[in-house]
């Protein structure tokens, strides 16, 4: 069966990095666009970054967030620097069949097969 199983969460302090791994078994990795979500509670879940054709963030992370993948391991990252408690939230990864897509596409949590079941992300002032 097709598994995603995040790792690397935690509590950090303000201006402070964490770096996220996304392990998928399953599945051909390499065949499927990768991205991280996180949700906050009582706010809509929203795509954060985005690794298929080409790279995408939200506004809100560049410059400061990296996504990568290592299709030999299976795994997708997310390199979190010069964190803000706005930040705070359960990060998501999610696995796609679409390589190309729009970004209004991207955004849309339904374009994706499959998700894990999170890593918590505590920023503290």
């Amino acid at each position: 069966q097709v598994l995603l199983v995040e790792s690397g969460g935690g509590l950090v302090q303000a201006g402070g990095s964490l770096r996220l791994s996304c392990a998928a078994s399953g599945l051909t990795f390499s065949s499927y666009a990768m991205a991280w979500f996180r949700q906050a509670p009582e706010k809509e879940r929203e795509l954060v970054a985005w690794s298929g054709a080409t790279t995408y963030y939200a506004d809100s992370v560049k410059g400061r967030f990296a996504i990568s993948r290592d299709n030999a391991r299976n795994t997708v990252y997310l390199q979190m620097n010069s964190l803000k408690p706005e930040d705070t939230a359960l990060y998501y990864c999610a696995a796609g069949r679409f390589w190309v897509m729009t970004a209004q596409a991207m955004r849309g949590p339904n374009n994706y097969q499959y998700w894990g079941q999170g890593t918590q992300v505590t920023v503290s002032s």
